[in-house]
């Protein structure tokens, strides 16, 4: 068994010739006649007890072959490949060139990594977003966490008004007569959320508890239940209780309580400092595709079709594993979509592309700038898996080689590096925004 040769035939195409020799393959020929022998029925001979050249006299010379070479191929194939040195992207598309008792020549056509050129990565001019965090900022963050810890109050002693919850009956009418689903008892709604047809929540305010009368509408003409478009209606209504949110005050208790701080300056500071560090954060990750947009752009290579095809199906695979991580699947996603298969790999292409060409350019500005991986790095990277991923260390060095965790980490330092010699210009904020509580905002 050995590789016979290897050849390029076309830009990333290279063609593999295998020989398995005689012994080889007459020892695969021989096991599988064992495994099927039991199934061969020849005249003259029990089920199963035909000797092996009375069946290839029978049946022909080959009949063994095509099943000893497919079990053979993953491992004279994956040992020709090393030797060959060839980094390849693709399956394998395999032709048998000649098949004897004298042995086997294999031919495998497959696709290598393209080669790679990649130039004026160092001094990119990008614009970072200057930080700012606005009193107005503040305090809707604040908003959503007294909102969090509201409680619902009944009102008694007043009239309906906007924003308050209204639980109601109401049964529809179009030319006097009731309609299907214009019916309910008991159903709640939050006046001026409009979630009904326009003109209904605005008729309940003003109305008082126990108090029937008539809401007058008209439904849109692109109403979903084709019946009703552009019809007027009317809905006897009665209003059966009224509740309001009531928010807690900010205060110094409410700060203890849903914070480690005492004071309500102490919770406005740390609740400031967490707005601008996830500012800071979106503004990097702005930069680092800014960054990264551009050196796709200085990136010269002929990137086989295979590899978009391999990164398409990658995110395919990744996509369905976090589906199922909230109890759902591919085709649960395509009934409830309308997709499918080949809608989301179409749907997924764009990023699988872009994915190729950021690898590629990140690994050949590695290789350019002699970025290495230490050992303790890899211990490092290793370490975080395991805590990110609650498994043990030893599992996750089972299922991820060292090299090619050496490699991410290369990528890694690669965009650091083109991070670090970026020209970064701070991008003035907009007049609108920066008159928005402009005292109150913090500049960098």
């Amino acid at each position: 068994m050995s590789l016979i040769s290897a050849n390029k035939i076309e830009t990333n195409l290279h063609e593999l010739k295998i020989g398995i020799d005689a012994d080889k393959f007459n020892a695969a020929v021989s096991k599988v006649y064992a495994k099927q022998a039991k199934n061969i029925t020849v005249p003259g001979f029990r089920k199963g007890k035909a000797p092996r050249s009375i069946v290839e006299k029978m049946y022909g010379k080959g009949v063994f072959y095509e099943d000893a070479i497919n079990d053979l191929i993953p491992e004279v194939y994956t040992e020709a490949l090393k030797e060959s040195g060839l980094n390849v992207v693709s399956q394998p598309e395999f032709d048998i060139e000649s098949v004897d008792e004298n042995g086997v020549v294999l031919v495998a056509k497959v696709y290598t990594k393209p080669e790679v050129s990649i130039d004026g990565y160092k001094g990119i001019e990008v614009t970072k977003d200057t930080i700012r965090v606005t009193a107005n900022e503040i305090r809707a963050e604040i908003d959503r966490v007294r909102e969090r810890n509201s409680r619902m109050i009944d009102i008694a002693d007043r009239a309906a008004q906007i924003g308050d919850t209204a639980n109601i009956n109401y049964e529809g009418f179009v030319d006097g007569v009731a309609f299907d689903g214009g019916k309910a008892e008991g159903s709640d709604l939050i006046l001026g959320s409009g979630q009904f047809i326009p003109g209904f929540e605005d008729q309940i305010v003003g109305h008082s508890i126990g108090e029937e009368f008539d809401v007058n509408v008209k439904f849109p003409a692109e109403y979903h239940a084709k019946e009703l478009a552009d019809k007027d209606a009317t809905f006897k209504c009665r209003l059966n209780g009224l509740k309001l949110k009531e928010l807690p005050e900010l205060d110094d208790e409410f700060v203890r309580d849903v914070s480690d701080f005492d004071t309500v300056a102490e919770y406005e500071a740390d609740v400031k400092a967490k707005i601008k560090e996830k500012k800071e954060n979106e503004a990097d990750r702005a930069v680092e595709d800014q960054l990264i947009d551009a050196i796709i752009e200085k990136l010269e290579a002929d990137i086989p079709e295979a590899m978009y095809v391999n990164e398409t199906e990658n995110f395919v695979r990744d996509y369905d594993t976090r589906l199922r991580m909230q109890g759902l699947d591919l085709k649960t996603y395509f009934q409830y979509t309308g997709m499918d298969l080949d809608a989301l790999r179409t749907q997924m292409r764009p990023q699988a592309e872009k994915q190729v060409k950021t690898r590629l350019a990140l690994e050949k500005i590695a290789e350019l700038e002699a970025i290495t991986a230490s050992d303790d790095e890899i211990e490092a990277e290793y370490a975080r898996l395991s805590e990110a991923y609650s498994m043990e260390v030893d599992k996750i060095k089972a299922s991820i080689e060292a090299a090619d965790l050496a490699e991410d980490i290369k990528v890694k330092k690669a965009v650091d590096l083109i991070k670090a010699e970026a020209v970064i210009a701070k991008k003035t904020a907009k007049k609108a925004a920066k008159k928005a509580d402009d005292a109150a905002a913090t500049e960098e």
